[in-house]
Order: structure tokens, then C-alpha cells, then sequence
């Protein structure tokens, strides 16, 4: 506990930056006047809190619900928007507009969860087919099946004039976040906390069916453990803000050649280094072309796609 406070103060001195940072005038001169303070303070409530929220609830949760992917397929390169996880939620979503357009955003969730769960258990029945189990072989696989589910996603889209639609739950953005939409990404903390107490289990399960096995567990409940955890949290994140590109797959990196692959103890710092990358980068994207915004999807997503030549390079200098 002691090393991970300069970690949490750090988290909270970039949650304080991001209820300061926006389009409004937020400071704590603007609160405590009495000329713009009942504005600034509607601001901060109704919009800079929930966004403030949102984004540690869906780092933390992308995060987890990344290294929990790689312990199940026994990959480094998987995480959900590389093996068709996120597809499948937007498909999901998508159905529930085109069949019942009316349906609460709760209704949307539980679709998408459906549908996130089946695309997962798909790649996850693929990779058992797969006579090699190829380092980098693994997430091309994901990326060709969340590509077809993609092009069929995009396709009914396209059909049924819901690509604008379509292109809010495919690019992660936080600028529409208000009191009363977010709340659903509570449920990601929830899901870390299930996380956290099956931690060993999901550790034991990354060894393979036989060593689990061995130690008395039911591989298929740990399995399929986690894939209800990652297609919930995929879920409500997708539907809440859209999707994040590779931030369950540099997280977990990341933390992992710090303090190894004991789940149990880097689970913590992989769900602070969740929230504080996600922090980082919407902060990044108010300010680089203030008052405009960068949606975080397309910042987290230069960001991941480096991290990820950077993982394929050395594992290939590795082996070379």
C-alpha cells in the first residue's frame, strides 16, 4: 500500500487537472465569486464530475478487462478491440437500434454485453483450432474476425442510415458526458472488485486446462468468468463513451515489465495506470486544439498503435 501512494496522489492530482480543464472557465476563483460562481459550479457538476468519473471508471475497467483477455488466450497482443470484443458490442448496440430504437440505454447494455460474450467465446473457440499458437499469429486472428464483424456492423449501418450512429460507439469520446449518462460505468468498479478476488484463479487459468486443472479448478468456470467480466465492462464502456483501441493492450504491458505477471499484486497498478493514461490523453485532447476537442479514441489510439509496434518489434528482436 505504501508504494502505491505516490501513484494515487498522482491519479488525483490528474482527476483535480480535469475538472479545471474545458471549453468553460472552471478555477476556483470563478467558484468562490459571485459573479459566473453559480455557472462554473453548474458546469462542474452537471459536466466536469460525471467526465471526471467516467474516464477512471473506463481506464480502470478497460485495463482489467485487457489483462484478463491476455491471461485467458495466453497473449500479450490480445485485449478486446483485438479480438473482436468491441465489434461484437457495436453489433450488439446496433441490432437493439434497428429492432427497438426505444430501448434504454440499459437495454443497449445488456445487448451489447450478449453480443460482446459471443464474439469473445468465438475468438476464444478459433484460437483453440489453431494448431500454432503463433506469438503474433493470436491477434491477427482477432483483428481478421473484428474486422468481418466490423464490416458487417458497418454494412447494416450503412443500410439503415445509422453510420453517424455507428461512429460514436466506434471512436471513444468523453465530451458528451453529462449527470445521468455515465452512471452505468459504476458498474466497472464492481466488475474490478470480481476481479480482484478471482485474481489467482485467472493467473492459475493463464498456465493452461491441464495445469488448472491439476490444482483442482474448473477451467471452463474460470474461463468463462472472465469472459463475462470483459464483455460487461466492453460493454458499458462502448455504449457509455464508445471504444478505447488498445488500452487494455498497453496497460497491462506495461505494468507487467514493472512488476511481472502476478495478477494479484499488479491488478492495482494496472487499474491506476488505466485511469491515469486515460486522464492524460483526454487531457492532452482538450488543450491541443483548444476550445476544440480530440476525441480520446483518437489520441489513446496514436498512442496505442506505438506502444503496440514498439511490443512487435521487440518480441521480434527477442526471438530474432
Amino acid at each position: 500500500m505504501t508504494r502505491l501512494l505516490p501513484a494515487i496522489l498522482l491519479i488525483l492530482l490528474l482527476l483535480l487537472a480535469s475538472l479545471f480543464v474545458g471549453v468553460s472557465h472552471v478555477s476556483i476563483a470563478t467558484l468562490t465569486g459571485s459573479g459566473e460562481g453559480g455557472h462554473a459550479l453548474r458546469v462542474l457538476v452537471v459536466s466536469r464530475i460525471p467526465r471526471t468519473l467516467a474516464l477512471f471508471l473506463s481506464g480502470a475497467g478497460l485495463a482489467i478487462a485487457g489483462t484478463i483477455m491476455q491471461m485467458l488466450a495466453r497473449n500479450r497482443f490480445v485485449e478486446p478491440s483485438t479480438a473482436g470484443t468491441v465489434e461484437s458490442a457495436s453489433l450488439g448496440i446496433l441490432c437493439v437500434m434497428l429492432v427497438a430504437p426505444g430501448t434504454p440505454v440499459l437495454g443497449k447494455m445488456l445487448a451489447a454485453s450478449a453480443f460482446a460474450l459471443a464474439g469473445t467465446a468465438l475468438f476464444l473457440r478459433i484460437l483453440r483450432q489453431v494448431p500454432l499458437r503463433s506469438v503474433l499469429l493470436v491477434p491477427l486472428i482477432g483483428i481478421m474476425l473484428g474486422g468481418v464483424i466490423g464490416a458487417i456492423t458497418t454494412f447494416l449501418a450503412y443500410r439503415y442510415d445509422l453510420l453517424q450512429s455507428l461512429g460514436a460507439w466506434t471512436t471513444g469520446d468523453f465530451s458528451g458526458v453529462l449527470m445521468g449518462r455515465y452512471e452505468l460505468l459504476w458498474l466497472n468498479l464492481f466488475f474490478t472488485a470480481v476481479a480482484y478476488f478471482a485474481a489467482d484463479r485467472f493467473t492459475v487459468a493463464g498456465m493452461g486446462e491441464d495445469f488448472t486443472t491439476n490444482l483442482g479448478l474448473s477451467y471452463r468456470r474460470v474461463v468463462s468468468l472472465g469472459l463475462v467480466i470483459v464483455s460487461l465492462v466492453t460493454a458499458v464502456v462502448v455504449t457509455t463513451v464508445g471504444a478505447i483501441p488498445f488500452l487494455g493492450l498497453v496497460v497491462p504491458n506495461l505494468v507487467s515489465m514493472m512488476m511481472g505477471d502476478n495478477m494479484r499484486r499488479s491488478l492495482p497498478w494496472i487499474a491506476l495506470t488505466g485511469a491515469g493514461l486515460v486522464l492524460v490523453c483526454d487531457i492532452v485532447g482538450r488543450l491541443v486544439i483548444h476550445p476544440y476537442e480530440i476525441p480520446i479514441g483518437t489520441v489513446f489510439g496514436v498512442v496505442g498503435s506505438v506502444f503496440f509496434l514498439y511490443l512487435l518489434f521487440r518480441k521480434r528482436s527477442r526471438v530474432a
